[in-house]
């Protein structure tokens, strides 16, 4: 019998846990916690009133996708198939939470669980070397739970941010990438676009990169850019009190407008739908969005995103974004599935709902201006 598991099974799921695995193990502590929180769930196969194994997902809020944390069964009853039980039941309720996929990590020396995935049509995308406790190095596996839809991807190579204010930086590198291969991706780049394309630096705290100062970093780098922008206001200024700050950031942002004003940018005041994006992605650009993470995170800040691909129902996005203290991997914030309606409600930022979207192009001879400035 399959079912939910409740608190009541923290002594069972442990027991579990330690004939299973040798490292890596779940504390009390973090199955209590994954027990009780609204974007996880645990399903236990059960009969006889012994559980003889269980499968524990995570949802990423604000996504339609969902991480196989964790499967195990008990090895007295290792041959019983309930390995396949708890995964096809795991996709079943990732389907009902509406996921469009799923993903886990295998340790290469498991060869158990290894073949339970394969056969279930599970796809290895990425390695990563000395993931576990001991060093052993995890296999990461994705498998499409609606393979009907027609994914149009394309491959942006993954940087995570390195610090909390470097959003904006590390999706403009993985844009970059994507567009110039030969591009090297690496702190000191991360740090020296911040530097360029931060509004404000003080004492106080360390300031965000809004559009302005990114599509400058990108077009003294070669590339042709497009941005769109819905108003004229300061951006980021709802994330500052401090008058003096917010005056410095509107004088930042007045500089770089005149700056770009006499380059051949495209700059258009509007906001794009996600048709739009994706007319803009297939046509050879790389959509940088700027996002409220509220939907994602549970917290208010303005975060960037670049987009990676469209099917029918959903946008794809990398995240630099990887909460580690949380739980999550690189597997949480690559090609992360945000239903079109969602994603045009976190598309906006502060009170103002400040929208902003750079669209990067590879590099051609530059020439005369496309467009306008802003008017």
């Amino acid at each position: 019998m399959l079912r939910q598991a409740l608190l009541d099974d923290l002594p069972a799921l442990l027991a579990i846990e330690l004939h299973c695995f040798n490292t890596d193990r779940l504390s009390r502590r973090s199955f209590r916690h994954l027990l009780t929180r609204g974007n996880a769930i645990t399903l236990l196969e059960e009969e006889s009133e012994r559980i003889r194994g269980y499968v524990l997902l995570l949802f990423s809020s604000g996504t339609s996708m969902a991480r196989l944390y964790s499967i195990a069964v008990h090895p007295d009853f290792a041959r019983c198939r309930i390995g396949d039980r708890l995964l096809e039941a795991a996709e079943q309720a990732a389907l009902e939470r509406d996921c469009v996929s799923m993903r886990l990590e295998v340790r290469r020396d498991n060869p158990r669980s290894l073949n339970l995935f394969h056969r279930h049509g599970y796809r290895q995308f990425k390695e990563v070397l000395g993931y576990y406790q001991d060093q052993m190095t995890a296999l990461r596996f994705e498998k499409r739970l609606a393979p009907q839809l027609d994914l149009d991807l394309v491959k942006v190579p993954y940087y995570q941010q390195t610090l909390d204010f470097t959003c904006g930086p590390a999706a403009l590198m993985m844009a970059m990438k994507a567009l110039d291969p030969t591009l090297e991706l690496d702190r000191k780049l991360e740090l020296r676009l911040w530097r360029e394309a931060t509004t404000i630096f003080m004492t106080s705290g360390h300031g965000g990169c809004g559009p302005y100062g990114l599509a400058l970093s990108a077009y003294r780098r070669g590339f042709d850019l497009e941005i769109h922008v819905n108003e004229d206001g300061t951006f980021l200024v709802d994330s500052v009190r401090n008058p003096e700050k917010k005056e410095v950031m509107r004088l930042v942002q007045e500089d770089w407008i005149e700056e770009l004003g006499q380059l051949p940018i495209l700059f258009r005041r509007g906001s794009l739908s996600v048709d739009e994006l994706r007319q803009k992605f297939e046509t050879g650009g790389i959509p940088l969005v700027l996002i409220s993470s509220w939907r994602i995170y549970g917290e208010r800040f303005p975060h960037w995103v670049v987009v990676t691909g469209f099917d029918e129902h959903y946008i794809y996005v990398h995240d630099p974004l990887v909460e580690i203290g949380k739980g999550q991997t690189l597997t949480d914030s690559v090609n992360m599935p945000i239903p079109h309606r969602e994603f045009q409600r976190m598309a906006r930022y502060g009170k103002a709902a400040q929208k902003a979207v750079l669209i990067l192009y590879r590099s051609l001879p530059r020439s005369e201006p496309l467009t306008l400035p802003l008017s």
